[in-house]
């Protein structure tokens, strides 16, 4: 087993994630963590491709129905193992949950507070759903909320001294950067992206559906390419309607360990020379130089401004813990 320990370690990391908002893939992770069986075909995966959220949703892609006990999940990965390898090596998982923006936007509205109008730049930006904070409205119980957009209400429950913006962020500019950018035109991209959604949470489902909408409505700057190449020209392009902002959430997981490097350092340069400012929001052990973070709690991200924690999130946007 020693050899699997790492993955062992991620499966166990993300049961907790799950715990209490997936009873399912809470088993399916710790079932997983002890099956030898399963833990040997998954050390055969790049690194990249072993993440609980992508060979679970490549499994239901392929007829494991959830929630189901973690039988019906290891049947199929083991019956139908060379179209579910393909799957997993084919797609991604690429939701940018609308949900993170209620964790995401206190971070935002910093930023506006000084500096007006904001380009933004996300990295993953898949089908660009994230790209349209300034469209919804936020409730963060018990410290306030943030009306007026017309669009969907987002709700993340709030500890600690949460900055409750004002207004809404001022986007004069969005657009982002993909492997593989999703036109929210596609059905089959579409039913994907649903498929990624967690087998209990039919309010995220219908949250998607209402954020696909939204998209359509105004489809954002999307760029295909390595988010290493391409983020600098992006930059360029974003700067001259107003400050900079690059954001990404649940994306540099997917990174092989020397590009997530290699990311940090970039970032910490693009900060550095005042070029951007940069929201990171990610799980605990993905970008282990940002100030603070191997203090986060199993089980939460780290949401951090310019490399500095400013507070633990759940994954999904449903609570924020200010620091």
């Amino acid at each position: 087993m020693l050899l699997y320990d790492d993955v062992v370690a991620e499966y166990r990391d993300f049961a907790a994630y799950a715990a209490g908002d997936s009873p399912c893939f809470e088993a399916w992770a710790l079932g997983v963590a002890d099956d030898e069986e399963v833990l040997a075909w998954l050390g055969t995966l790049p690194p990249v491709k072993r993440q609980p959220n992508l060979v679970f949703a490549a499994a239901r892609w392929h007829g494991a129905p959830a929630p189901a006990p973690y039988d019906a999940l290891r049947t199929v990965l083991v019956e139908q193992e060379p179209a579910v390898r393909a799957t997993v090596m084919a797609r991604a998982t690429q939701t940018n949950e609308v949900g993170r923006l209620a964790t995401l936007v206190p971070v935002l509205g910093l930023v506006g507070l000084d500096h007006g109008p904001l380009s933004l730049v996300e990295v993953g930006a898949s089908a660009g759903l994230c790209l349209f904070p300034d469209r919804y409205d936020y409730s963060w119980p018990p410290a306030g909320e943030l009306r007026g957009s017309g669009g969907p209400v987002l709700t993340a429950r709030a500890t600690g001294p949460l900055p409750l913006p004002a207004a809404h962020p001022r986007v004069a500019w969005r657009g982002g950067v993909d492997l593989n950018p999703l036109d929210v035109a596609d059905p089959d991209a579409m039913a994907w992206l649903e498929n990624l959604v967690w087998p209990e949470q039919d309010e995220r489902r219908d949250r998607l559906r209402a954020a696909v909408a939204v998209a359509r409505r105004e489809p954002p700057v999307l760029r295909r390419g390595d988010l290493l190449d391409h983020l600098p020209a992006l930059l360029d392009e974003a700067a001259p309607h107003g400050t900079p902002v690059v954001f990404h959430s649940a994306v540099v997981a997917y990174l092989e360990e020397p590009d997530r490097v290699r990311f940090h350092d970039l970032m910490t340069r693009l900060v550095g020379q005042g070029r951007c400012r940069w929201i990171s929001n990610e799980g605990r052990r993905v970008l282990p130089r940002v100030a603070g973070a191997s203090d986060a709690p199993s089980g939460r991200f780290v949401t951090a401004l310019d490399g500095v924690a400013v507070a633990w999130s759940h994954g999904h946007g449903h609570a924020v813990d200010w620091l």
